[in-house]
């Protein structure tokens, strides 16, 4: 191996992906910059970090099966708290005007997750 030649190991695929994401929330988190100084911007910004929460409970959902069966239960206890604790933070924003559709549809995917490692945790 002559010395330009790179002596790392590739990452494993999950944790590219991971890295991924991070850095998808990272950006996503800065564009809350450019949002209004309104009641719409001020609502969006005030749900970024529970938007990027109930997407990494839901990839992590997607994974559970590599862990050991205690980590499992403990990863299932964890992701019911935080959809639910992240939910609730959405929909009390989002009282007096409907929900934008992707964080609807974020809360039902994040649910659905739930709900399939909860049944596979069970078989």
């Amino acid at each position: 191996m002559n010395s330009s030649e790179s002596k790392y190991e590739p990452l494993p695929a999950d944790q590219i992906t991971w890295a991924a994401l991070l850095g998808q929330w990272v950006e996503f988190a800065r564009s809350a910059v450019a949002l209004p100084s309104n009641d719409e911007g001020a609502r969006m910004k005030d749900s970024i970090a529970d938007v990027i929460m109930l997407q990494a409970v839901w990839f992590a959902l997607e994974s559970l099966s590599g862990l050991s069966t205690d980590e499992q239960a403990l990863g299932l206890n964890r992701a019911a708290l935080l959809i639910k604790k992240h939910k609730a933070n959405l929909v009390s924003r989002y009282t007096e005007i409907q929900m934008p559709h992707s964080m609807s549809q974020l809360i039902s995917d994040a649910e659905s997750s739930y709900s399939k490692a909860k049944s596979a945790d069970k078989e």
